[in-house]
Formats: structure tokens, C-alpha cells, sequence
């Protein structure tokens, strides 16, 4: 599989601060966005995220979003070295997304810029 960069998630209670310290941090401006309940900021190679706790619990527990080519091929590759998937694939704002638990009990999200 194609690994075009990482993100690193960062569950925050007050969106606002966070977005202020990141932006200064990494001289990027915040895009954000809606998941489901979730608000979303994403700054330089942060993910800032900040909902109920029903959501956040869930998503502490992901590693890192890793951008790669296609999700298909991530999907192969994983499961060929006994990887599984736990999610997805699902539509995302820029095209699919799917949660995997790696081997070592690691879990992380894998997107890719191809529509469904």
C-alpha cells in the first residue's frame, strides 16, 4: 500500500483554545468539519477533535489517520498480514475511510482521496 502521510489525533474538550495553540504551533490554518456529532479541525498534520464522550471514547482509542492511495489496497495488504478490519469502508468528506486493528492490537484509521 501507497502511505501518503499520518495524522496525529488529538481529542480536546474546548475545540476553540485548541485550534488557537495548533495554528501558532504549525503556522497552518484550521479547516474544520462535521463527523457525525464530532467537530473537526484539521492543522498541518493535527486532528483535532472534541464531541460526547460516547464519541470521544471511541475515537481515543485510534492510533493515528493514515492517508493512503486506496483503501482497497490497504484492505489487502492489512488483512494479508492478519490485520482486521473493524470498520469500513465508509464514505468520507474526501472519499473512504476504514478502521483496522493491526496484529498487535494497534488500531488505526486508513483514508484515501478516491470516491465511493
Amino acid at each position: 500500500m501507497d502511505i501518503l502521510g499520518t495524522s496525529l489525533r488529538v481529542c480536546v474538550d474546548d475545540l476553540d483554545s485548541a485550534i488557537a495553540v495548533y495554528e501558532k504551533l504549525t503556522g497552518a490554518e484550521a479547516v474544520r468539519f462535521q463527523r457525525g456529532p464530532v467537530a473537526v479541525a484539521a492543522v498541518g498534520c493535527f486532528f483535532l477533535m472534541s464531541g460526547p464522550e460516547s464519541e470521544m471514547s471511541i475515537l481515543r482509542k485510534i492510533t493515528a489517520t493514515i492517508a493512503v492511495k486506496d483503501v482497497d489496497e490497504a484492505i489487502a495488504d492489512l488483512t494479508a498480514v492478519g490485520g482486521q478490519i473493524v470498520a469500513g469502508p465508509l464514505p468520507a468528506p474526501v472519499g473512504r475511510t476504514l478502521v483496522a486493528r493491526h496484529p498487535d492490537g494497534s488500531i488505526f484509521e486508513y483514508v484515501d482521496r478516491n470516491p465511493a
